[in-house]
């Protein structure tokens, strides 16, 4: 939050005291103000990112509904500035009203101050991506789940019915499929999703840092330890964490990982005192479910407390025209990023696309077109410029042996193991083939490859 401008609003002189101390050392900016009346006028002179509103005023427009009356007033003339109540415990119904009409949470009075931190961290972090929108030379970032096809719209369907649950999730696919977009976007679907949203890639921690990034230290716990530090459960107290690669932690930090889970409680290194976390866990991993239930791998145990609901994010190649979707969204965020004039893809492109298959899944496919138009010098991406990662062949399946006596499945299954073998380069894999150019692209029609 340090480059956020944070307005105070309310006639309680202790309550503007005590959050422009708090504030201060945190933000770029925090001003406060007793007389709602000012509100508007102090808007109209400078850019304020979150306004903390009090519910009720001494000098009162509409007694007991003055926050309402406000907060109407800022979203009529300044609909992208941020708005928390602030009200007594007797209000909450206010509050709540209040977040129907606009606000973007509310906070009880007397707060704690972690608590408030948090509200404000959350509510900042949202707004950021509708200001970045503004800057003309500030590329949007990439959303999420880019697709139209009936797979995509499954998935959809999921997540829309399993985000407002407490439902521990399991996400499973694929290496370069999303699984960590998929897990962002339950919670933002979640009822969590004003509160912090936490990732930690487990997979990539030692044995020594399990504990210490998980659970937190205390000061002096061991060599470095200088100060006490939350980890990463006490962080996401409240909201939603994210564990990637939980298919690679060993069978002791797994049963270390179950006890947290079970008891809902951490305790930090150098602390004999358990504290409560109230957290919605999300996995993902790229081991196949089948493969997990090898108890020499992986607990079951962990895998019941994990996996109440799981997910499958399909792999880029079952997704059909996504292909192209994606493609073509690539190409118009790179070409604004890199400032180019790029404008679509040729046939030759397109067929090449349609025929790869990307190993790689949406990764690679993300960084071949970013590659693309770095390097076309066309107003279109044509078939020559798309590169398909060298990292990935190595990944590239063996054909599979022709049990089948039906001509024309060997002919397809001929034709995409040449397609493979040479990365989607048709002239590679036509003259492979013994065909010409012209009577592969007609074969691929055919089989629809």
């Amino acid at each position: 939050m340090k480059k956020a401008s944070i307005l105070v609003v309310d006639d309680d002189l202790d309550l503007l005291t005590a959050a422009r101390i708090l504030l201060r050392p945190k933000v770029q900016e925090v001003q406060v103000e007793s007389n709602p009346e000012k509100l508007l006028s102090i808007l109209e002179s400078k850019a304020v990112d979150i306004i903390l509103l009090d519910m009720n005023f001494k000098s009162a427009i509409n007694t007991g509904n003055e926050g309402l009356y406000w907060l109407g007033k800022i979203k009529e003339k300044y609909p992208s500035v941020q708005v928390i109540m602030i009200t007594a415990y007797g209000a909450v119904d206010l509050a709540v009203k209040s977040l129907k009409q606009g606000a973007a949470d509310f906070i009880v009075k007397p707060w704690q101050n972690e608590q408030l931190l948090q509200t404000l961290e959350a509510t900042f972090a949202e707004k950021q991506p509708a200001a970045s929108t503004n800057k003309k030379d500030k590329v949007a970032a990439i959303p999420t789940l880019i697709g139209s096809s009936a797979i995509m719209e499954d998935l959809h369907y999921k997540i829309d019915k399993i985000a407002p649950t407490e439902a521990n999730i399991l996400i499973l696919g694929e290496n370069g499929t999303g699984k960590d977009l998929i897990a962002n976007e339950i919670h933002k679907r979640s009822l969590r999703h004003r509160k912090a949203y936490v990732k930690v890639d487990v997979g990539a921690l030692t044995e020594s840092l399990f504990e210490s990034e998980l659970f937190g230290y205390k000061k002096g716990a061991f060599t470095d330890a200088r100060e006490d530090r939350k980890g990463r459960f006490e962080t996401a107290d409240g909201g939603t964490l994210f564990m990637d690669e939980i298919g690679n932690i060993s069978l002791q930090q797994q049963a270390k990982l179950l006890s947290i889970l079970q008891n809902r409680a951490v305790v930090p290194l150098g602390s004999s005192q358990p504290i409560p976390v109230d957290i919605r866990l999300l996995s993902a991993t790229n081991v196949p479910l089948r493969a997990l239930s090898d108890e020499s791998r992986f607990r079951k145990d962990l895998i019941y407390r994990i996996n109440t609901v799981e997910i499958q994010v399909p792999p880029l190649r079952q997704r059909g025209e996504d292909i192209i979707e994606l493609a073509q969204y690539f190409l118009k965020f790179y070409s604004h990023k890199y400032h180019k004039n790029t404008q679509g893809f040729e046939t030759d492109a397109i067929k090449k696309l349609r025929a790869y298959h990307f190993p790689g899944n949406v990764r690679e496919l993300q960084y071949s077109i970013e590659r693309a138009v770095i390097m076309s010098d066309q107003q279109s991406i044509q078939g020559d410029d798309i590169l398909f990662s060298p990292i990935e062949q190595s990944a590239v399946i063996e054909p599979v042996e022709l049990v089948s006596h039906n001509l024309e499945e060997i002919e397809r299954k001929a034709i995409q193991s040449a397609i493979e073998r040479f990365s989607g380069n048709i002239s590679k894999a036509a003259k492979e083939l013994g065909l010409t150019r012209a009577a592969l692209y007609r074969r691929l029609e055919k089989y629809n490859i």
